[in-house]
């Protein structure tokens, strides 16, 4: 577990580089020495904070799973506690080198905490439920190695071990956006940063809490197409519509978790991005000869499902149709008038 949140250290020292870059690109640093200064203290208060979950945080969740505990909650708190107690370090260890003014201590305190409290819940959440997803996927295959089986259940598990290392494959693209997207609201909408990182807690929330089930409910899939729709709307703002369609009857129809949400991902980021006017995103939902079908149609140009790299979220969702339905699921596009279509097929249960 420990040698998961070193990597995840490793991540959150790229993207203060990152975010510092975009600082200085977009004219909030205006001199050389000021983007060196800025880094500096940055990755400091980066290295020490996030060395306190390094240390703890591995073990403390380890504690919580094993007695049963509220993992969420814990894990939140944790958080919180680490980034104020690293914080706290970093402001006097930069008091000894004599870069901070004792005098002006609390206040720059306070103001970083500001600053760096939804930063550190939002790699703390995706650096949980990346260490998870990747402790599950090792476990699921220590058994297939460890233990022997009949050809049938043998079968099952491999294809257990297949969905769950797709599952685990988090994007780190959309984290960053979405961290950018919180950095640049923090001086200017304070409010609307904070709404965001609830948005992007719930979602990783809702993606941690079901995955260890193949199959959710419609309803709980498309709480997380909300929250992912919501958090695009701080980069785009009122050029991405969402519209929603789905008979109440089918709201609790059985759908792989993520696979609507990562059609509508799709959506926006082929068909609303290279828009240079509003764009429209709509998913609707209908029960077909004992299949249910999902269009999520968009403003776009469309594309070729065939020409989809490995990888792609798209193609990840391919295999993992194929692995739980077999010939019984597919995702295929089309063109109309007003915009491209991809549509899931799977068995309606």
């Amino acid at each position: 577990m420990k040698r998961k949140w070193l990597f995840s250290l490793g991540w959150i020292n790229l993207a203060v580089g990152i975010v510092v870059l975009i600082q200085f690109a977009s004219g909030q640093i205006v001199s050389l020495r000021g983007l060196l200064n800025t880094l500096a203290y940055s990755l400091i208060y980066a290295n020490l904070t996030g060395a306190l979950g390094v240390l703890l945080m591995g073990s403390l969740v380890e504690r919580m799973m094993l007695r049963k505990l509220p993992l969420f909650p814990a894990a939140l708190l944790g958080f919180v506690a680490f980034t104020a107690v690293g914080c706290l370090a970093s402001q006097l260890l930069l008091m000894w080198i004599g870069l901070v003014v004792p005098a002006h201590f609390w206040r720059e305190y306070a103001h970083t905490l500001r600053v760096a409290m939804p930063l550190a819940v939002v790699f703390g959440l995706g650096a949980l439920i990346h260490a998870l997803l990747q402790e599950r996927v090792a476990a699921t295959e220590k058994k297939l190695h460890e233990k022997e089986m009949s050809e049938e259940r043998a079968r099952k598990l491999a294809v257990e071990a297949r969905l769950r290392s797709l599952e685990s494959r988090i994007q780190p693209h959309f984290l960053f956006n979405t961290l950018n997207s919180i950095s640049a609201l923090i001086a200017v909408n304070p409010a609307r940063a904070e709404q965001i990182v609830g948005r992007l807690a719930t979602l990783l929330r809702a993606a941690l809490d079901n995955s260890m089930h193949s199959l959710i409910p419609l309803s709980q899939e498309l709480d997380m197409v909300q929250s992912y729709v919501e958090i695009e709307k701080a980069r785009f703002g009122d050029k991405l519509l969402g519209i929603v369609s789905v008979p109440g009857d089918l709201l609790q129809a059985q759908v792989p978790p993520m696979s609507v949400q990562t059609l509508v991902e799709n959506a926006v980021k082929h068909g609303i991005t290279p828009l240079n006017k509003t764009g429209e995103v709509r998913v609707t939902v209908a029960a077909n000869n004992g299949n249910l079908q999902i269009e999520v149609q968009d403003s776009g140009s469309g594309f070729d499902l065939s020409v989809v790299p490995p990888g792609h979220g798209l193609n990840n969702l391919v295999e993992r149709l194929d692995a739980l339905f077999g010939d019984k699921a597919c995702l295929k596009t089309s063109r109309r008038a007003d915009g491209s279509v991809v549509a899931m097929v799977i068995p309606l249960t």
